[in-house]
């Protein structure tokens, strides 16, 4: 471990540690000064609430914190890029999590870890907590089980629920990459696209590319064994719907005229010969994590007209999920959406995509420590901290509900800190 590294994770350990464990706590949201307050907030003021609810259940929406509460559950199975460390080991992450649903979108968030690796158990211990919660953000969950368990919680509650390592990734690319292509002169169905691990995140950006016009032929999906063909006839089923009919077998093989080049797998795979061989002007978004399939140093010496970004704040175009789970819980929370459909998850691509094209403004460029930011090359999707996602994504996401019937009310915005 280099002096850097090591200084890194003191800081990481004391940052958790002091001057409280943890990174969240509760709050009191009414007064309590007063023998009154006691009164009405326990008994027997509480009683009036607990009929009220009893008569009609919409009403935990309006006498308790239900509909700005959600739940960051985890098995602890995939945890960030560590993998299965357990549930306990998860808490941390599923913490932080529930700090970034706060700050950038005013939710309350609880993290539950969840003791248990088996599917149906899993599922039938989330199902059983859904009248305590507006929403559920499934986190750090394995592929294939991560599949199983969010349609059948899908299926068996009135809530949304979302597994953000799956949609929230997707969400990301997306947006990126209809930006990219604009830049580019390209258009989605035209593309030949290559993706490289088809695991929760990789599975669920085809899906929603799919959804938005990429043309099925022109997919090429690689994983361990190498290009997923129809030729295999052992694959899981969410390999074998991407299977394409092909004689590629290599990455190499199927990177010679690409157009995008999309890794969500592991550091160096994609050579600069193989960059070297993609079609003019590609888009390539090396998205492992903390080291790139190909280092933005060398993509650039090989590639003058590529436009890049990585999973890392420390390059130009990072990829990350703060720009999409806040938002969408917020506004699936704000008109009380019954799930979360694929037109809601375009609309948040939309609005995002739309956002970074226009002029970024100067508080979010001194957030940043740079002097200006303008779409192009370099900046293809808007930086966490721009105030604008908090007022676009969120209707953006509630107009997409209202349209696909899911949306229980009109969107109402809740209120934000000033």
């Amino acid at each position: 471990m280099t002096e850097a590294q090591t200084a890194l994770r003191l800081a990481a350990l004391a940052y958790h540690e002091h001057p409280t464990p943890g990174k969240t706590a509760t709050a009191i949201t009414k007064p309590t000064a007063t023998a009154q307050d006691l009164a009405l907030a326990y008994s027997p003021g509480v009683a009036e609430p607990v009929r009220a609810i009893a008569a009609n259940p919409a009403d935990a929406y309006r006498y308790t914190n239900k509909g700005n509460l959600v739940a960051v559950i985890s098995d602890g199975s995939a945890i960030l890029g560590l993998g299965n460390l357990g549930a306990l080991a998860s808490k941390p992450v599923m913490e932080g999590k529930a700090l970034l649903f706060k700050q950038f979108a005013n939710i309350d968030a609880v993290d539950l870890e969840v003791e248990t690796q088996n599917p149906a158990e899993f599922i039938d211990t989330v199902r059983r907590l859904g009248a305590s919660f507006g929403g559920i953000n499934l986190e750090d969950i394995s592929a294939p089980r991560c599949f199983e368990i969010e349609q059948a919680l899908i299926e068996a509650m009135d809530i949304p629920v979302f597994h953000d390592d799956q949609h929230g990734t997707a969400i990301i690319i997306a947006a990126g990459l209809v930006n990219a292509l604009h830049i580019q002169g390209k258009k989605l169905e035209e593309i030949r696209l290559v993706l490289v691990g088809a695991g929760a995140a990789g599975t669920a950006t085809l899906r929603l590319l799919l959804d938005m016009g990429l043309n099925r032929a022109q997919l090429r999906v690689v994983d361990k064994v190498g290009v997923l063909h129809t030729g295999l006839t052992d694959l899981p089923a969410h390999h074998a719907a991407v299977a394409a009919d092909t004689t590629d077998r290599t990455l190499a093989d199927a990177l010679l005229g690409a157009d995008v080049f999309i890794g969500l797998s592991a550091p160096n795979l994609l050579t600069a010969e193989m960059l070297a061989s993609m079609a003019p002007r590609p888009v390539v978004f090396a998205l492992a994590n903390p080291d790139p399939e190909i280092s933005p140093l060398l993509a650039h010496s090989v590639r003058d007209d590529l436009i890049m970004a990585t999973g890392r704040s420390d390059y130009p175009n990072q990829v990350n999920n703060v720009l999409a789970f806040p938002f969408i819980f917020r506004g699936t929370l704000d008109c009380r959406a019954r799930r979360i459909t694929p037109n809601m998850k375009i609309a948040c691509v939309t609005a995002l995509a739309a956002l970074a094209r226009e002029p970024v403004p100067e508080a979010v460029c001194a957030a940043y420590g740079v002097g200006a930011l303008e779409f192009g090359r370099q900046y293809i999707l808007p930086k966490p901290f721009d105030a604008r996602l908090i007022e676009r994504l969120p209707r953006a996401v509630a107009e997409a509900a209202a349209r696909d019937g899911v949306a229980r009310t009109a969107y109402q915005p809740y209120p934000q800190p000033s």
